[in-house]
């Protein structure tokens, strides 16, 4: 995974977002933690080199190519021509790489964001690594949207070509965890208040409401990394979007919204919030099928992290329920205000007990960050 993302309204963002996001993956290091995600890794090889009718003698874009390994693995999958586009100054890495591996004659690597660059010809294939936290976050989607519309023939395919967001009830000991961090925020404010007014004459106590603001955000309402262990779900599994890399618009991607039944399958559960990942699938096209399907997931799995984990939602308080229990979840991710890359969830969820009892709604904000 590179860069080459647009900004909300599919032009480049000139600004500190867009200096802090490409400057990220400009990094060895990052890309290393990429490189070294085994689910990552097998998913995309498995993809190239088990359908290499997809790659042999035609045309590809890699959108972000990052290190070159995706362009690499499409050339020695028999692409005539691959065309691998970077925005970072990572791309001299790739071009070291590419021509370490004798491929530079089929490799071309072009330093600039997707939305600037003209290629001289249309392409077969799209291949992408573009998923973010959730799916979603970063946005890079955008710029593999306007490749595809720009570059991709009539008859092509995207790799990966559909993509899933999913949730599901979760129990987590992070919930105590985090209520003891805030109490402890407040606690050392409380003490710097008293402090600061008997050493130094000056009361402090006007700002603790906007302090209190910030530390429920900190600790209480952003979402967290976590590599679930699956004894962690409590109840069933729910897609909250399907997307079609073929067909779907900056627009059905913008604002995520879903009204979703789930239920608890456990006898006694500690409801602690929602976990949520991701998968994407490299299945062709109706047109142009993959003849081998592979699957790249981001649920939890008891051996095989990866680098994305999931993204879980915590409440307060937790509350027990059990077997049969039904949850309504209302489902709303937008993009930051303040950074585009960043995510906004709006939730609430209705409990109904399996005795009919309806316990009171839960409405929360949360930030993907």
């Amino acid at each position: 995974m590179g860069s080459s993302a647009a900004d909300g309204n599919g032009s480049v963002d000139k600004g500190v977002d867009f200096a802090n996001y490409f400057c990220t993956y400009g990094f060895l290091y990052h890309q290393k933690e990429m490189l070294c995600d085994r689910v990552r890794m097998d998913a995309y090889y498995n993809a190239v080199f088990e359908n290499k009718h997809h790659f042999s003698g035609k045309v590809v874009l890699d959108v972000g190519t990052g290190s070159g390994i995706l362009a690499i693995w499409s050339a020695q999958a028999g692409a005539r021509k691959v065309y691998a586009v970077e925005a970072t100054k990572m791309s001299e890495h790739a071009r070291q790489l590419i021509a370490a591996n004798k491929l530079q004659h089929v490799v071309e690597v072009i330093e600039g964001s997707m939305e600037d660059v003209v290629l001289p010809e249309k392409v077969d294939v799209i291949i992408s690594e573009w998923m973010g936290y959730f799916l979603l976050r970063e946005s890079m989607f955008d710029s593999v949207i306007c490749a595809r519309d720009r570059w991709l023939k009539p008859d092509g395919v995207m790799y990966p070509s559909h993509a899933r967001i999913w949730m599901s009830p979760i129990r987590s000991g992070l919930v105590d965890q985090k209520i003891r961090d805030y109490d402890g925020a407040m606690e050392d404010w409380h003490s710097f208040i008293n402090d600061t007014k008997t050493f130094y004459g000056v009361d402090m106590s006007a700002l603790t409401k906007p302090f209190d603001g910030e530390q429920k955000k900190y600790y209480l309402q952003t979402s967290i990394w976590n590599n679930l262990h699956p004894n962690q779900i409590i109840g069933k599994s729910v897609i909250i979007k399907e997307i079609d890399c073929l067909t779907t618009t900056v627009d059905d991607i913008r604002v995520v919204q879903a009204s979703v039944s789930s239920s608890i399958t456990e006898e006694t559960a500690r409801f602690c919030g929602f976990g949520g990942w991701f998968d994407v699938h490299f299945r062709g096209s109706e047109k142009n099928p993959a003849q081998q399907e592979i699957e790249l997931t981001t649920a939890p799995d008891q051996d095989f992290g990866t680098h994305w984990g999931q993204q879980v939602f915590l409440l307060h308080p937790p509350q027990y329920l059990g077997s049969g229990d039904e949850l309504t979840i209302n489902f709303s991710m937008s993009r930051s205000k303040l950074n585009h890359r960043l995510m906004e969830v709006d939730l609430s969820c209705d409990i109904k007990q399996t005795s009919g009892k309806l316990l009171p709604p839960i409405q929360k904000k949360f930030y993907i960050e």
